[in-house]
Formats: C-alpha cells, structure tokens, sequence
C-alpha cells in the first residue's frame, strides 16, 4: 500500500467527515387519538427523497381515501426541504403544526400523514393545531428516532492469513462487516465512521505489511448504535 493510495484516502476521509450526521425517525410507525368524535391518525415513515415521501402521502390518502383529510409534512435532506399540505383545513391549523413537531424534535428524512375522520363537532382553530400536532408527535414517538452517523463503504483486499484478524481490527475502530468474497484472496466490505478511515488505514497497514489493498466503494450513513 503505497504513500499515493494512503494521500487519496486521507483526502477522501477528510470530504466524507465534513458530512453532517442526521436525526430521523427509526422506521414506519401508526398512532391514533380521538378528539371530540374525530378521529385523528397519524403515520410516519423514512423517506430518501421527495419521490419517496409523495409516494407515502399517496399511499396514505389511497388507503384512506373515505377520510375528510390527510394532512401532511415532510423534511429532507438534512432540513433544506420541507413541504406541508393542510389538505382542506383552515390554512395554518394542520400542515404547519405537522411540520413543527418534526423541526422541533430535529429530524429530517422522514414524513408524516395525519389523517382526520371528521366527527361533526368543530374544534375552532386552535383545536385543530393542537390535534394535529398531537397525532404527528404520538406517530413520532411510536416509530423512535435514531441518530445516523456518516459512514464510508471500504473494501480490503488481503491474504486468508490475515482475514482471521480482520474483523476484530473492523469492530475496533467502530466498524461492521457487511460481506466477503472468497476466491485466491479474501475481500471484506465493511463501513466504518469516517472519521476513523485514516486510522483504521495505517493500522492495516501496519498489520499486513503493506500487502493488503484498500478501496473506497462509498459514503452513507447508518444508525449509531
């Protein structure tokens, strides 16, 4: 492992470590209250993208088609966009509030659908931000949030000798394995916090004499247990 191949990665490990970790929600969730013969439900679910969260409102407002409202908001891509549809109530009172419970409990990749079954009582205002609100925190709270770290993807190359010490070298830095292929040589992917890369690269250095490779394969990131 040569001193280009150890400069590439420190300049990668830098470019993935000025990545921000994000809060989100663990996954899809369904909560319900009723308020004054209304029923309120909400559900939340993990969204990537803007495609996903509209196709999860979709979903929603399919399967609950007979309802008089399905009242939505979502955040992505660590806070830049955030979207909200009081979908025929007051303007203020339903969309809105959805939204805040999301930016006050700080997450992003994620959507939440409040669906409303009208119950013939009005509830003013200031009912509605308070049952809309209500729905979207207990959707919340039922699905947990966890807090997802950046991560790089790497591949190592090396002997079946050394193969046995690996892992243990992976979980040390806070790393898991994700797979092996075996053939003449052994190659491990595995993902690791990206501010462990450069350390965990001079280690394996170390360990194999310079003889196993090393690859970026990416950056993502997964749940910080």
């Amino acid at each position: 492992m040569g001193a280009a191949r150890t400069r590439c990665l420190f300049s990668w490990e830098r470019q993935v470590r000025e990545m921000d970790g994000y809060r989100t929600i663990r996954g899809a969730s369904t909560a319900e209250f009723t308020e004054k013969r209304s029923r309120f439900i909400g559900a939340a679910a993990p969204a990537a993208s803007e495609e996903e969260a509209a196709a999860f409102i979709a979903r929603i407002k399919k399967e609950r088609w007979d309802a008089r409202h399905n009242v939505s908001a979502f955040i992505l891509d660590g806070g830049r966009l955030r979207r909200y549809s009081d979908d025929g109530e007051p303007q203020g009172t339903a969309g809105p509030p959805v939204l805040e419970v999301l930016t006050r409990e700080g997450l992003t990749g994620c959507v939440v659908v409040v669906t409303r079954y009208f119950g013939g009582i009005l509830l003013g205002a200031g009912g509605l931000v308070r049952a809309y609100s209500h729905a979207a925190k207990l959707a919340v709270d039922a699905a947990g949030t966890v807090w997802m770290r950046p991560c790089v993807l790497l591949e190592a190359v090396c002997s079946y000798s050394l193969y046995g010490r690996l892992p243990a070298l992976i979980a040390e830095r806070g790393g898991t394995v994700d797979g092996a292929d075996f053939t003449d040589e052994v190659a491990v992917r595995f993902h690791l916090p990206s501010e462990e890369a450069a350390a965990f690269e001079k280690q394996l250095a170390e360990l194999s004499a310079g003889s196993a490779r090393l690859d970026r394969v990416g950056e993502r990131c997964f749940p910080a247990e």
